[in-house]
């Protein structure tokens, strides 16, 4: 890898962008860590960021020739603000930016598939990262996890669909690799883990590791829809029940070599990755899961 600049990392807390920037912090790369609280970062030096205050945009990009972008959560149109902070960026001096996207969303797709088809004609070097589902929805803070840990209960609309979910700490080291190698990618690079799992087969790896009942229980995309309008925008639960219909279809059923290829090691396994998030701590409460 190159030596670099200062990379600024948006979404510096956040599921991949934490290990993004552990991981360049790691390798001796100069870290902004960007957040709406600018919150401590070891390591790196914290500043505040917020996509939708621009006052916050410059300060950020002071000093910074790369870029990690993580979208706004929740939002449907995130080019709308996207774009004219890119624009901002490379006026200022970025010359690489890399985009998290998802494996569901092509270029010129909807929300970041927008920001994908416009990253090529902003900077002369770039990527976008496009993950399959993560492997940490079942172990951190995102509805799965929550249901899994309160009641023991997985709902999807996925149906007998498989996905390659891929660990987190894999998209990052894509991530660092895409920010300081000598060659930026300049393409998109669909990564997943090693093997297609279904949801029940994933409720029962859960059940294994944890050593309490996970079941996988099955929703129409419209009832996923109304159960996730209690946690996120009608808009954006319409979207992710929209992609669950697509698992369904088999639109995410496939594995890529991507990880092995840039890293030079293999993917992590889905138990794998639940054996080491879940080491040491609480994983399901006991009084309400069933």
């Amino acid at each position: 890898m190159t030596a670099t600049g200062t990379t600024l990392v948006i979404g510096a807390t956040g599921t991949t962008g934490s290990r993004t920037a552990a991981r360049l912090v790691a390798a001796g790369h100069p870290v902004r860590a960007a957040g709406r609280r600018a919150a401590p970062v070891p390591g790196a030096r914290p500043v505040r960021f917020d996509w939708y205050d621009t006052t916050t945009h410059d300060a950020a990009l002071d000093g910074a020739d790369r870029v990690y972008l993580v979208p706004p959560v929740g939002d449907t149109d995130p080019a709308a603000v996207m774009l004219p902070f890119l624009r901002r960026a490379r006026a200022a001096g970025v010359h690489r930016a890399v985009l998290l996207s998802s494996s569901a969303v092509p270029e010129g797709g909807p929300a970041v598939g927008l920001v994908h088809r416009e990253l090529p004609g902003l900077f002369d070097q770039w990527a976008v990262l496009r993950p399959s589902w993560f492997m940490q929805n079942f172990t951190g803070d995102h509805a799965h996890a929550v249901g899994i840990r309160q009641h023991g209960t997985l709902w999807t609309a996925a149906g007998s669909g498989r996905v390659a979910f891929v660990d987190a700490d894999d998209i990052a080291a894509v991530a660092v690799h895409a920010l300081t190698g000598d060659q930026a990618p300049n393409t998109d690079l669909v990564l997943t883990g090693p093997e297609p799992l279904d949801h029940d087969e994933v409720a029962a790896i859960l059940t294994r590791v944890g050593g309490r009942p996970v079941v996988h229980r099955g929703l129409t995309p419209e009832e996923l829809r109304a159960r996730l309008t209690s946690v996120v925008p009608p808009d954006f639960a319409a979207l992710l029940a929209d992609l669950d219909r697509a698992i369904a279809q088999g639109a995410e059923d496939r594995t890529t070599d991507t990880v092995e290829r840039v890293t030079g090691r293999p993917p992590h396994g889905f138990r794998e990755v639940v054996e080491r998030e879940w080491r040491g701590v609480e994983r399901l409460d006991p009084v309400n899961c069933g």
